[in-house]
C-alpha cells in the first residue's frame, strides 16, 4: 500500500523543509526507494506576476485566470494529479502546501489510490514564524502566515494533526514524527 504523507502549515513554519528531511529520512531509515516529492509552491511560483497587487486585487471571476480562486484551483488540480501519477507508478509521495478547505480532496485521492493518508499541520509561535519569514526576506507574507496559524490551529479537522516546532532542529522534527506518524494517520 502506497503512503502519503503530507505536511500542511502557514507559511514560515518549516513545511518545505521538513517535507525535504523527511523524505530523506524515510528513503535512508525505513530503505525506501520509491519516494516522491511534492513542493506546492512550485505550482504557485509557475504564475509570473503573481505578487502584483493588481494581481491580488483581481476580480473573483472564473473568467479572470489570476484571480485568486482560480489560481488556487489550479495548484490543487496539479498537486493531486501529479501525486497521483507517482502513487499508480508505486512512488510514496510526501508533499507540502497549506491545507484549508482541501482535506477531503486529499481523502478522495488516497481512497482512489488505496494509499495510507499522513496529514500533519505545522505551527510555531507567531514569534517564530515572523522571524522564519523576516530571515528569508518575505516580510510581505507575515500577516497572511499569522492568519494561517489562527486558522489552522482552531480547524476542528486539525485536531491530533498538529505538531509546534518551535525552537526545534528539522533532525528533532523528523526523530519526533516518526516516532509518532501512526498517530498523523487520516
Amino acid at each position: 500500500m502506497a503512503n502519503i504523507y503530507f505536511i500542511s502549515g502557514p507559511c514560515g513554519c518549516g513545511k518545505s523543509t521538513l517535507t525535504d528531511a523527511y523524505a530523506e529520512h524515510l528513503v535512508k531509515s525505513e530503505k525506501r526507494t520509491r519516494i516522491y516529492v511534492i513542493h506546492g509552491d512550485d505550482f504557485h511560483h509557475g504564475f509570473v506576476g503573481m505578487y502584483e497587487e493588481d494581481v491580488f486585487c483581481a476580480e473573483e471571476q472564473d473568467s479572470n485566470p489570476l484571480a485568486w480562486s482560480q489560481v488556487l484551483k489550479f495548484n490543487w488540480e496539479c498537486i493531486l494529479d501529479v501525486a497521483g501519477k507517482a502513487l499508480q507508478r508505486g512512488l510514496d509521495v510526501v508533499i507540502d502546501y497549506v491545507v484549508e478547505d482541501e482535506l477531503p480532496l486529499l481523502q478522495k485521492l488516497a481512497k482512489e489510490q488505496n494509499a495510507k493518508l499522513y496529514y500533519l499541520v505545522l505551527t510555531a509561535s507567531e514569534e517564530a514564524i515572523t522571524k522564519r519569514i523576516q530571515t528569508r526576506g518575505d516580510d510581505e507574507l507575515i500577516e497572511r502566515a499569522l492568519f494561517l496559524k489562527q486558522k489552522l490551529e482552531n480547524l476542528p479537522e486539525n485536531q491530533g494533526h498538529l505538531y509546534d516546532n518551535t525552537e526545534k532542529a528539522v533532525a528533532e522534527e523528523v526523530a519526533e514524527i516518526s516516532e509518532n506518524m501512526e498517530n498523523f494517520l487520516v
